[in-house]
């Protein structure tokens, strides 16, 4: 029986803007295919000048996306967060005890984190994210029952926001010998916050990052920063957006041309799909380079919708082809 990837991040549903311009992008003050942290007060705002715009709700959070993603594909998954006593909370552990994840939520009086994506004519997206009771995450809430069955440990860098939380974490899932995976999350994110990264690859055995994100880090153009970060970690992988990808494990390095699409509808989750597609191919065993075009597989499917779920009938394709 394959063993449990567990995912740990920001539970928080996500709220979906389309067709937004660039100039309502500047208005909230929001850069162009950033994360930001906005307070409630903000959150408020944005939701009130927001009101008559086409609005959808799913899911969100960065590694929640994978474990939903893994979970379609039939890996045992469970989910690690923290959510409110509200409709949004009960709405994710409904959706993930669906797709049939474990769930490992904690519970706190703040609301359920939303965070609200700005998706451009061109499918970019922007994000202003309230995180709620997911902010409220702390080391005493780790559980060594999380890591029981487990052999990978999903997390997401935005949880380097509360760095004691993320370090604690990576340190005891690699000192309990699971594999830890650690996606670089956003630019500015990794920009803000370098240090605690550099202390989380310690702990990691892969990596996930685009190529903003990996020159954030090294300050190096894709192909040094591949080597830079496999220098530090097992497995890494740079993604570079319409191009492809590139993964090194050891002496072997795996560049893979991405996906061709008929349209890109959204992006939101692509990185996350991508994870989940490595992952998968991962599991089943196959080298580095089937591994990343598993997950181009994944991401050129969930950037032609918008949102962070697929439909049942494209999950069954997926399944077939892979």
């Amino acid at each position: 029986m394959k063993k449990m990837i567990l995912g740990v991040g920001n539970a928080l549903v996500d709220a979906l803007y389309p067709g937004i311009s660039d100039t309502l992008l500047a208005e909230l003050s929001l850069p162009k295919g950033s994360m930001q942290l906005i307070d409630q007060s903000t959150f408020k705002a944005i939701t009130s000048r927001m009101a008559a715009n086409e609005r959808h709700r799913t899911t969100g959070g960065s590694a929640c996306n994978t474990i939903v993603a893994l979970a379609h594909l039939g890996v045992p998954t469970a989910v690690a967060g923290k959510v409110g006593p509200d409709a949004d909370g009960a709405f994710f552990a409904d959706s993930f005890a669906a797709a049939g994840a474990h769930l490992n939520l904690a519970s706190s009086p703040l609301p359920t984190g939303v965070a609200s994506a700005f998706i451009t004519p061109d499918g970019e997206r922007t994000f202003a994210t309230f995180l709620g009771a997911a902010a409220t995450m702390g080391v005493e809430e780790i559980r060594d029952a999380w890591f029981d069955g487990v052999d990978t440990v999903y997390i997401e860098g935005y949880l380097v926001q509360n760095s004691d939380f993320v370090l604690t974490l990576a340190r005891r899932a690699h000192d309990a010998g699971l594999t830890v995976c650690l996606d670089m999350a956003s630019y500015n994110v990794v920009e803000a916050a370098r240090d605690t990264f550099d202390r989380l690859l310690d702990y990691t055995d892969i990596l996930f990052a685009n190529e903003e994100e990996a020159r954030a880090f090294t300050g190096q153009a894709p192909q040094e920063a591949l080597r830079t970060l496999a220098a530090r970690v097992g497995t890494a992988v740079v993604k570079t957006g319409k191009q492809g990808a590139l993964a090194m494990q050891g002496d072997e390095v795996a560049e893979r041309p991405a996906k061709p699409v008929p349209h890109v509808a959204d992006t939101t989750a692509a990185g996350d799909y991508f994870a989940a597609g490595f992952l998968y191919a991962r599991s089943m065993g196959y080298d580095l380079g089937r591994c990343v075009e598993t997950g181009h597989a994944l991401a050129g499917e969930i950037v032609q919708v918008v949102g962070t779920r697929l439909e049942e009938s494209t999950w069954q394709r997926l399944k077939a082809a892979l």
